[in-house]
C-alpha cells in the first residue's frame, strides 16, 4: 500500500517516489491541505495544472460534517472531492485539542462550550460548528479515516503546545504511544491503508528520542514528526527534527507535520524529512500576502541553501498595503504562474481583495501553491 524508493541522495536529502493505490508521487513533496474535501477556492482539476500530486483531508472536520457516511456514499474522500490522486487525511486530535474552545473564547461561538477533556481513554470536545459534545479516540479516529478511504492515515496523538510545561509533556508521550498501539489494533484496512506514527516530545531532547524510537519500533510504512511550528523558536523545530531523524528508519519516507514556510522546507530537507503539509500558502494568500523572488522587484529578505548549495532567496509581498493600490505590475513578471502569466496586476488584486471578491483569493492561492510546487521541484533537482 506503500512503497518508497530512493533514486538520490545529498546527505541527509533524499530524492525518492512514495507509490500509493491512487498513483505515484515525488517527494521531498508538499501535500496542500484541503481541511474539509477542498483545497481553499482551487479545482482539482487546477490543482494538477499547478503540480500538486498529493493532497491533505482533515479528519476532525469531515466527522462533524458532512460525516463519515456521506463521504462513504460517494466511493470515498476521492470520490467525494474529485482527485483521483494520493491522499492523506489526518486524525484529527490537534484539532479536538484546540479548535472549539479557541473559537468559543473568540465569542464566535456561544453557549456552554467546555475545553476539551482528554484522559487515557481518549478526547471529550465540542465541536467548533454548534458546540455539541463528541468523543473521540483512537479506535474511532481509524475507523472513520478508514471510511473516508485515504491513501495515507495517521494514528491519534496528543499534541502539546509549543511551550508546555515538560510534566505535561511526558503525559502527552506517554498517551501518544498508548493511542499509536490502540491505532494499530483498529487498523484493519492494511492492503489499501498505509498508518504513520507520530514522533512528539516538544522542546525535550530526551523525550524525543524516545519517542522516535517508540514509533520507529512499530515498523510502520511511514513516520512522521509532529509537535513542531506550534508555537515554538525555529532553531528549537530544527532540534526537535535533529533528535527525531537518526531514530527513524532511513529506509522509510519521513513526514514533519505542519511546515509551510519556504526556507523551512529546505531547512527541513536537508535534515532527512521528505514530506509537508500546512495552511500557510492557501491562509496567507487569503490575506493578501504573496511569496516572491527578486525578479519581482522586492526586497527578498528571506533565504536557505538548496542541498546543491545554491540560495534560494524570495520575500512576502502584502497585497494590501497603500503602496500597491495604483501598481500596474504583476506579481512577479518572471512567474508562470495562471496568476502572473495573464497579466493580473497588484492593483488588481488589491481591489479584488479589499472588496471581498472571491477571485482575488483565487488568483493569490493560485499564485502562493505555483511558488511551493516550483520549490519543490527546485528542491528535488538540487538532490539530484
Amino acid at each position: 500500500m506503500l512503497n518508497y524508493k530512493i533514486n538520490k541522495t545529498n546527505g541527509l536529502a533524499r530524492a525518492a517516489v512514495i507509490d500509493t493505490p491512487h498513483g505515484r508521487f515525488e517527494t521531498p513533496a508538499f501535500m496542500a491541505v484541503g481541511t474539509v474535501g477542498a483545497v481553499k477556492s482551487v479545482a482539482p482539476w487546477e490543482l494538477k495544472k499547478l503540480g500538486a500530486s498529493v493532497v491533505l483531508g482533515n479528519t476532525y472536520h469531515l466527522m462533524l460534517r458532512p460525516g463519515e457516511k456521506v463521504v462513504m456514499s460517494h466511493g470515498g474522500l476521492h470520490g467525494f472531492m474529485r482527485w483521483d490522486g494520493p491522499i492523506l487525511t489526518d486524525s484529527g486530535g490537534y484539532q479536538v485539542f484546540s479548535l472549539g474552545e479557541r473559537l468559543a473564547e473568540s465569542g464566535r461561538i456561544k453557549g456552554d462550550m467546555k475545553p476539551a477533556r482528554i484522559t487515557d481513554n481518549g478526547v471529550t470536545f465540542y465541536s467548533h460548528l454548534d458546540g455539541q459534545k463528541h468523543f473521540l479516540d483512537a479506535a474511532r479516529s481509524i475507523r472513520i479515516q478508514q471510511d473516508l478511504g485515504a491513501d495515507m492515515i495517521m494514528a491519534f496523538d496528543e499534541c502539546p503546545p509549543g511551550n508546555a510545561p515538560r510534566i505535561d509533556v511526558v503525559r502527552a508521550v506517554r498517551r501518544t504511544h498508548v493511542w499509536l498501539k490502540e491505532s494499530i489494533k483498529a487498523w484493519t484496512n492494511r492492503e489499501k491503508q498505509a498508518l504513520i506514527g507520530i514522533v512528539q516530545g516538544a522542546t525535550y531532547k530526551a523525550l524525543r528520542e524516545q519517542s522516535a524510537k517508540f514509533v520507529n519500533g512499530c515498523d510502520l510504512p511511514c513516520n512522521a514528526i509532529g509537535g513542531v511550528a506550534v508555537g515554538e523558536s525555529r532553531a528549537k523545530i530544527w532540534r526537535a527534527v535533529e533528535w527525531s531523524v537518526p531514530h527513524l528508519d532511513a529506509s522509510k519516507p519521513r513526514y514533519l507535520m505542519g511546515v509551510g514556510e519556504p526556507a523551512d522546507i529546505i531547512e527541513a530537507v536537508k535534515r532527512g524529512c521528505d514530506m509537508f503539509d500546512c495552511v500557510l500558502p492557501t491562509r496567507l494568500a487569503r490575506h493578501g500576502v504573496v511569496w516572491a523572488g527578486a525578479s519581482s522587484g522586492i526586497k527578498v529578505n528571506k533565504k536557505a541553501a538548496l542541498p546543491d548549495g545554491k540560495i534560494f532567496a524570495y520575500g512576502n509581498i502584502n497585497l494590501m498595503l497603500s503602496r500597491y493600490r495604483e501598481d500596474l505590475n504583476p506579481i512577479d513578471k518572471s512567474c508562470g504562474c495562471p496568476t502572473c502569466s495573464a497579466g493580473f496586476s497588484r492593483s488588481y488584486l488589491r481591489h479584488l481583495l479589499s472588496e471581498n471578491e472571491v477571485l482575488g483569493l483565487r488568483l493569490t492561492t493560485l499564485h502562493n501553491l505555483w511558488f511551493i510546487y516550483r520549490l519543490m521541484n527546485r528542491i528535488r533537482e538540487s538532490i539530484r
